[in-house]
């Protein structure tokens, strides 16, 4: 399976390290825990600067919060610490929230396992034992041998900050390229070491983001990404645009300094340049992509046309040279490749490309689009084998096809849920495949390819301490949205639920960039379900790839809007039919979920009890400036478009936040991390002043409207086991706090 190691999908794009005000509750008077209680919150006035305006093709628009745009300020710092000064003590007056925390940990601690991925002689796994703050990878001589630590990033940091952010093995297997990252940024340092030995090599790429990791078959040559022209910091705490990203090329044993640059495009700014070389090692496919859209350019090098070896930019030849469809290489077998497509397919395909013939006209389909089901990854194993992916309504399936004739060989036995890891090469001849769901934390599956009548076998059973499935049942639904638009959303639930409007429901979505929310497994979600008595659900609204392309357009750009009415209507369905009611409906995002929060609760503010917006985009006029923002104009559109801003501000949560007198605005917690240079902090920041300038002082909004900034977090990736259990403690507080959970043992 041929992924880069960062996901496009997700460039979903640092701030000063912020220090919140570590408050403990039991200092505070009683008088201020009554005040606390009743909701009658002192919150911070920050300075309103009303003289800040952007003229927007002729419309005024005032940003008199703009100077939390810089991270740095002092006046910045004092905010957040005025923040955290209310929410900490708030959510730490949940009177079971040391009984929601011990919980959580106890469901947490059970063995975590990755699928074993053969490199060279040896296997390769990932393992958590249960509390670990991040997973160690393991080695073994053999599948069933002894194993031994790798990698383990825990002693890399006491707290636990620095994460694993991609890795590439040499094809031999002898060398290992990985990324680190620190606090959850974006920015990676490239280390390498000795395989199967873990002897550490003295080679150090800095300053790379967003980037391939890919060897050539002469084990020392490898390709990754940086951008060299970015002054200023690179540790998450910056907000500065990330442009103008190179590709280079290093030789094993020298000095980052020494490094060849061999693709750039001075020309167009915005675009990365995803790089790959094939199965066969004689080819680089290079892919420049200009923003999240599932759209790239293909180009190719014959490695054997370079006599003199790489010594400079790349010449490389154009196969298509515009962004009309994504390809993405699954294998070659000499001059005739295999690409994964979306052109003319919104669901995917499979096609041939014959380098010695590569116009359009000569391209032939191996794989047709199945129109009722998404092609969601290829990967070629046993040398003539496919392995594909489908997700069908939000189920993935999971087939053996043949490399020449494309014809389908066999169906893998799934229940229904997801596959979420899987490793397999094109010169091996075994897989192994992970599937999980709501209910299931995970089954791995190991398969010989070198058959004709493939058996899978369960080759490891994870299991949850005093956690009993059987108690629970998962339901899909299919409800219709505004305009007669059937979406499925996913509900679990204890069995035998009582549907009388009054169970405490978490609502989740996300809706953007061509992401499919299929069913996971959630250690913390097993205490809302079972100690909270709550229901869960995912909306997969519109804007996400569940239905393919058409189905991400269909939430896209100008028609953003359906997102929000699908989540909306979500909520209608769940009240309407007995499942919760009004007052005791929370909804969930990060991200561009995030988005989806604080745009549903100002629309409307009288459907939900609460929101839970994790590192939300919500200034939709500026996100554009920001380290990777640009990137995401393929979804939003850009302020910058007279008719695409006119998209934006009908929606944009921080300018269409309305004073009301019918309704107070709805409970609301906003998480962002201090390191976070994917969606920055101001956009929380900005959000959370406006909210509480227009809502704190009205006797009616009794309701808390806070945020909460954590130090050394990102934007979730590689977070450390103790912080996250701390954040979805703090989250299940603020929610029994102002929705009114019981706690059961």
């Amino acid at each position: 399976m041929h992924f880069l190691w960062i996901t496009w999908a997700t460039l979903f794009a640092g701030i000063a390290v912020f220090t919140p005000y570590l408050f403990v509750y039991r200092n505070r008077s009683i008088q201020q825990l009554k005040a606390i209680k009743m909701g009658k919150f002192d919150y911070p006035t920050p300075r309103r600067d009303d003289s800040v305006v952007d003229n927007y093709h002729g419309t005024e628009i005032k940003d008199p919060y703009r100077w939390m745009e810089d991270p740095d300020a002092e006046e910045t710092k004092a905010f957040v610490e005025a923040q955290n000064k209310i929410s900490k003590p708030f959510i730490d007056a949940c009177p079971v929230k040391d009984q929601i925390e011990k919980r959580i940990t106890e469901v947490w601690d059970y063995p975590k396992y990755g699928c074993p991925k053969k490199h060279g002689d040896h296997y390769y796994y990932f393992h958590n034992t249960g509390l670990q703050n991040q997973s160690v990878m393991y080695v073994q001589d053999s599948i069933d041998a002894e194993p031994r630590v790798f990698l383990d990033p825990n002693a890399l940091s006491e707290d636990g900050t620095v994460s694993l952010r991609g890795s590439a093995f040499t094809e031999n297997g002898l060398v290992l390229a990985y990324g680190l990252s620190e606090s959850g940024s974006d920015w990676v340092t490239i280390k390498f070491k000795q395989a199967p030995s873990s002897e550490d090599l003295p080679d150090v790429l800095e300053r790379v983001k967003f980037s391939s990791m890919t060897w050539l078959h002469d084990h020392v040559g490898f390709f990754y990404n940086s951008f060299p022209k970015q002054g200023g910091k690179t540790d998450g705490t910056e907000t500065t645009t990330n442009v103008d990203q190179k590709l280079f090329y290093h030789k094993l044993g020298t000095k980052q300094s020494e490094d060849i640059l061999v693709a750039e495009m001075p020309a167009y700014p915005k675009w990365m340049i995803g790089a790959e070389v094939t199965d066969c090692g004689r080819y680089v496919i290079l892919t420049p992509r200009e923003g999240c859209d599932p759209v790239n350019r293909l180009y190719y090098v014959d490695l054997e046309t370079l006599t003199e070896g790489i010594t400079g930019i790349l010449p490389y030849v154009k196969i298509v040279d515009n962004f009309d469809a994504e390809y993405e290489y699954i294998t070659n077998q000499g001059t005739l490749f295999t690409f994964k497509t979306n052109l003319n397919a919104p669901h995917y395909k499979l096609i041939n490309i014959d380098l010695t013939k590569p116009e359009p006209e000569n391209w032939v389909t191996l794989v047709e689009e199945d129109d009722k089901a998404v092609l969601e990854w290829a990967s070629c194993v046993n040398e003539d084998k496919l392995i594909l992916c489908y997700l069908r309504d939000v189920k993935n399936e999971l087939y053996v096809y043949d490399l020449v004739s494309g014809g389908r060989r066999f169906q893998f036995p799934l229940p229904v849920g997801s596959v979420v890891g899987f490793s397999g090469k094109k010169k091996g001849k075994e897989i192994f495949y992970q599937f999980l769901s709501f209910l299931t934390p995970g089954v791995i599956y190991h398969c010989d390819m070198n058959t004709t009548d493939y058996k899978p076998k369960l080759f490891r059973e994870i299991s949850v301490k005093n956690f009993d499935a059987n108690l629970f049942e998962t339901e899909q639904v299919f409800y219709k949205s505004n305009d007669g638009t059937k979406i499925p959303m996913f509900i679990v639930h204890k069995k035998g639920l009582v549907k009388d409007g009054n169970n405490p429901t978490l609502l989740y979505g996300y809706g953007g960039f061509s992401i499919s929310v299929t069913p996971s497994f959630s250690p913390s979600r097993v205490v809302f379900l079972q100690n909270l008595n709550g229901v869960y659900a995912v909306a997969n609204i519109r804007g996400g790839g569940e239905y393919g392309e058409t189905w991400h357009k269909a939430g896209s750009l100008d028609k953003k809007q359906n997102c929000f009415d699908d989540f909306q209507s979500a909520a209608q369905f769940l009240i309407h039919e007995g499942y919760t009611s009004s007052k005791k409906i929370v909804i969930n995002g990060g991200s561009n979920g995030g988005l989806l929060v604080g745009a549903s609760l100002n629309q409307r503010p009288d459907l939900f009890a609460g929101g839970i917006a994790q590192v939300g985009v919500m200034d939709m006029l500026r996100f554009h400036k920001f380290t990777i923002g640009h990137a995401w104009t393929s979804d939003y559109g850009s302020s910058d478009d007279p008719e695409q801003f006119n998209w934006l501000i009908k929606y944009s949560p921080l300018h269409t936040i309305k004073e009301s007198d019918k309704h107070q605005y709805p409970a609301l917690l906003l998480l962002t991390g201090d390191h976070d240079d994917r969606v920055v902090p101001l956009h929380s920041l900005k959000f959370i002043a406006e909210l509480q300038h227009k809502y704190g002082k009205l006797e009616n909004q009794t309701n808390p409207i806070l945020i909460r900034v954590d130090t050394k977090s990102g934007h979730g990736f590689g977070k450390p086991t103790a912080k996250v259990i701390e954040e979805i403690t703090d989250i299940y507080a603020f929610i029994y706090q102002t929705v009114g959970l019981e706690w059961k043992d």
